[in-house]
């Protein structure tokens, strides 16, 4: 007599060797704007936990008409890997996925997903970036981050959250020789204001 719960174990075992990563690029070699989504799937085609070609079309076209989905609410129905929905919040859509309350199992790499295109944290940032501005008028947000390609997730997300750039340097251009020696990659530094001020009316503003 076999054991059923030997017969459990063998399955999660097998589930967890088809299990993979793909990633899914998005370039546009004319702005220069660029990103990668990365999708745990399971490679037995099963509905909920492989990227479907549709997806990957769907996710193509949001890219594509990327501007038009900056700052849009989006609701993907049956989101599956997300593939799609995951773009749209790449390019500054205020996202919902869904899918069968029933499918634990999808709902929870749903979650994963998320994390590991780390696509809560930008949002959360700029969302408190934003009260912060709006609660203290004049204030300026300082902030220096590398340019890999998240530049323009980041002119995304300001389109998003009614914030503007108003200056945005190289930040080795002001850095001694001696510290720059020890560093390397693509910096920025950027000062951020709500998009309503103007630079004039920051110029004077305390930074806290």
């Amino acid at each position: 007599m076999r054991d059923v719960g030997s017969d459990k174990d063998e399955d999660e075992m097998t589930d967890k060797h088809m299990t993979t990563v793909s990633q899914h690029y998005f370039v546009d070699e004319s702005d220069k704007s660029s990103f990668s989504i990365a999708i745990i799937e399971n490679m037995k085609e099963e509905y909920g936990l492989f990227v479907w070609p549709c997806s990957v079309i769907l996710a193509e076209y949001v890219w594509q008409q990327r501007y038009r989905f900056s700052g849009a609410n989006v609701v993907e129905l049956g989101a599956g890997t997300s593939l799609p929905g995951l773009v749209a919040a790449k390019v500054g859509s205020n996202v919902t996925l869904t899918d069968d309350s029933n499918r634990i199992e999808v709902l929870k790499n749903m979650r994963r997903v998320c994390e590991i295109n780390k696509l809560n944290s930008f949002d959360d940032l700029f969302a408190t970036i934003t009260y912060l501005l709006q609660s203290s008028p004049g204030s300026v947000f300082i902030t220096t981050y590398h340019n890999r390609s998240g530049h323009h997730l980041i002119e995304f997300l300001m389109v998003k959250w009614g914030l503007k750039c108003v200056k945005l340097v190289d930040g080795f251009s002001f850095l001694p020789h001696y510290k720059a020696r020890e560093l390397n990659g693509n910096i920025q530094l950027a000062e951020i204001v709500l998009n309503h001020e103007s630079p004039e009316e920051t110029s004077t503003s305390t930074v806290r």
